[in-house]
């Protein structure tokens, strides 16, 4: 028996939901229809309090659910007190009370109050909500790619981690789902309206006609009776559908923000103490005239006054406080004065620190300094910390610290990123303004000051604060300042990051793995390979992008690969074959990696052209055969682009190194990788096949 009932409460709403269907064909009596129906108008308005209460849709995404069983639960009720109505010409004291309540003695005037309700609902709430669900669904859909692109500049600046993003893209995956599913459950509404209207006339002339025919009562009599069951019932039935299409508008009305709707509308009423008392100055100027309801108007504008005033006093004694509370901060330690830079030189170890040259440092203009000074608030350093910690785990390699101080060569608005000294990259960001990502196809075009997104090149626009949510719902993807500047630092940093491994960084590395490997390192280093040749190995994985975490790995394949050669090029092909699964989870996107390929006649071609000299092997290509092939990658990559990830070239293993080297400098971001370096379970999708058309000589095939 404990075991049925823990069954049935587990399925307790699977079940009501069964028992409401069976309310379509049982008949109920009157007393259980009463109490069903005071729990449906409470059921309601419980619904209505939720939807006012929440700050987003999603905290109420059972809503699309609960709309139907709430209808459906109305219904089975609509059929039971007709059954009632039409049987006996009475259906409970509920029924009863609000018919007389409305009637109030005249049919006539309760049939119209009756459908006033009704045309409420339809007309104005039930359309309006139907047509903000089905425009919030479709701008939900179209804002998606651009939200998806958002997340991942948060991700690749360090602002967010994996798990951050995937719970953020998990959300706006249930925000599609919610308004996908509110767009339909809208037209149950306005079916369960037009029902209403349906069972009413029912009610009404099926009643007046059993009355007369099966009852014997004159016409006045059977109309009374029937007309109050029939508005009793319909109004029974029309509070609850006009609170809960009410909850439906809220809910689809409902922007995301840090308080309920009744937080919201207090607080933002109360920032607006001039508008209030502008209001209640209008009142005392149409209390003046004549032929005007002189006392209503002036108390409420009274009333409107006093308000105002008690809203000013309160915004006075806050703004007291914080004087107050600045006045008391203690004042800052005077500086002291700083020695003059001739004193300063004087001293020959001081000229020496002259000459050191700074890992990564960063320059910014004048405007840019609130983004860098922590006094002033600014959170840039904060970012770089995030970054270089996700970096970190990412890669396996620490970032050196980044030194950031102000140009005074510089623009305004200007920035620089140096490397060991040299500039690097360069950037210009508009404090005051956000960055607009243009999408493939915007829904529309804003204003702005056009640009190029310094990390990735995508065309963009600055565009003003009051903009951006209009940007957004055109399917633009809005980043703030911090973030254009800390995204084009950190890609930087990605693409220089090899330089950045030194001896000593790699000396460090190599103590860092004895804590947990004493014994391979003591096999290892530096017997048997040189710090000099681990550094090589491991510059060339990070110039290439492949993370360099798995240190045991990459050091037991080099001592087994160094009993057969000692070739850096042939260590590191060898180290990359066993970091396979690393490589394939870095560049496949859900199991699935997209390729551009070489035809089997190229490969042969390429591999024909490998020439060796005393410096090593080297490709000797001819022009007739390196220009297709650069020209149909150039073809190939905006593919990638169009999917949102990095280009990737599938090739044999013995070319692989030498034909990476050689298309780098066309294509800085394309990742040439082997076969062998490819997990069996991946699945390869060839975006296209670099052909020999247009070499002499040759058959075109094409791509």
């Amino acid at each position: 028996m404990k075991r049925l009932l823990q069954l049935a409460a587990k399925n307790s709403i699977a079940l009501g939901v069964v028992v409401i269907v069976l309310f379509l064909i049982l008949p109920l009596p009157a007393q259980l229809l009463d109490v069903l129906l005071v729990l449906n108008i409470a059921l309601s308005i419980m619904i209505l309090m939720i939807t006012m209460n929440i700050t987003e849709a999603l905290e109420f995404s059972i809503f699309p659910s609960l709309l139907l069983i709430t209808t459906l639960f109305r219904l089975g009720m609509n059929v039971s007190t007709t059954r009632l109505i039409l049987s006996n010409g009475y259906a409970g004291e509920v029924i009863a009370a609000f018919g007389e309540l409305i009637t109030s003695g005249n049919i006539v005037i309760g049939f119209i109050i009756f459908f006033i309700i009704v045309l409420v609902q339809f007309l104005v709430i039930t359309k309006g909500a139907e047509r903000v669900a089905e425009v919030a669904a479709r701008f939900t859909l179209d804002a998606m790619p651009g939200k998806q692109m958002a997340i991942d500049a948060d991700l690749n600046t360090g602002l967010i981690d994996e798990q951050g993003a995937r719970l953020r893209r998990e959300k706006i995956q249930k925000e599609a789902d919610f308004y996908g599913a509110m767009d339909g459950a809208t037209k149950i509404v306005k079916g369960d309206a037009v029902m209403s209207l349906i069972i009413t006339a029912i009610n009404l002339i099926g009643g007046i006609i059993i009355g007369m025919v099966m009852g014997g009562g004159d016409i006045g009599t059977v109309a009374s009776l029937y007309s109050k069951a029939t508005i009793g019932d319909g109004l029974v039935s029309q509070l609850p559908a006009l609170m809960i299409s009410t909850a439906t508008g809220m809910i689809v009305t409902r922007s995301v923000s840090e308080g309920s709707l009744n937080t919201d509308v207090i607080g933002q009423f109360a920032a607006q103490p001039n508008a209030i008392m502008a209001t209640g100055a209008a009142l005392v100027f149409l209390a003046i005239m004549p032929n005007t309801p002189h006392l209503p108007l002036v108390i409420v504008a009274v009333i409107l006054f006093t308000l105002s005033f008690l809203i000013r006093r309160q915004m006075r004694r806050k703004e007291a406080a914080e004087v107050a509370a600045q006045i008391q901060e203690a004042a800052p330690p005077p500086l002291e004065a700083a020695p003059s830079e001739t004193d300063y030189y004087k001293d020959i170890n001081n000229v020496y620190s002259l000459l050191s040259v700074e890992p990564i440092e960063m320059e910014v203009g004048y405007s840019l300094i609130p983004l860098v000074d922590e006094s002033s608030g600014g959170k840039l350093i904060n970012r770089i910390v995030i970054f270089r910690r996700q970096y970190a785990q990412e890669m396996g390699f620490v970032i050196p610290t980044v030194r950031l101080h102000d140009g005074s060569m510089l623009g305004t608005n200007q920035y620089i990123v140096r490397i060991k000294g040299e500039e690097v990259a360069k950037g210009e960001i508009l404090v005051d303004y956000y960055l607009a990502l243009e999408p493939s196809n915007p829904l529309g075009e804003i204003d702005g000051i056009e640009t190029i997104e310094p990390a990735y090149g995508i065309p963009s626009r600055w565009i003003l604060p009051e903009n951006k949510e209009m940007a957004e719902i055109y399917g633009y993807t809005v980043i703030d300042p911090l973030s254009v500047m800390l995204t084009h630092l950190s890609e930087t940093i990605k693409q220089h990051a090899y330089e950045l491994l030194t001896r000593t960084e790699t000396i460090q590395i190599v103590e860092n793995l004895k804590k947990t490997s004493p014994e391979l390192v003591e096999e290892a280093c530096p017997q048997l390979i040189s710090y000099a040749l681990l550094e090589k190995v491991l510059r060339s994985l990070l110039m290439e992008g492949i993370p360099i975490r798995d240190m045991v790995t990459i050091l037991e394949t080099m001592v087994d690969t160094m009993s057969s050669t000692r070739d850096p090029d042939l260590i590191t092909e060898a180290v990359r074959s066993a970091l396979s699964r690393t490589i394939t989870r870095r560049f496949c996107e859900n199991g699935q990696l997209r390729v551009i390929t070489l035809d089997s006649e190229v490969e042969r071609r390429v591999v024909s052209s490998l020439t060796k000299n005393d410096h090593g092997i080297y490709l000797s290509m001819g022009p007739e055969l390196l220009q297709p092939i650069i020209s149909q990658i150039a073809e190939c990559i905006p593919k990638f682009a169009d999917l949102g990830i990095a280009p990737v070239l599938l090739t044999s293993q013995v070319i692989r190194i030498y034909l990476s080297r050689l298309l780098r400098q066309y294509f800085p971001n394309l990742c040439v990788l082997a076969f062998n370096e490819i997990v069996g379970t991946a699945q390869i999708q060839s975006l296209g096949n670099i052909s020999l058309q247009n070499v002499p000589g040759k058959k075109a095939v094409g791509i």
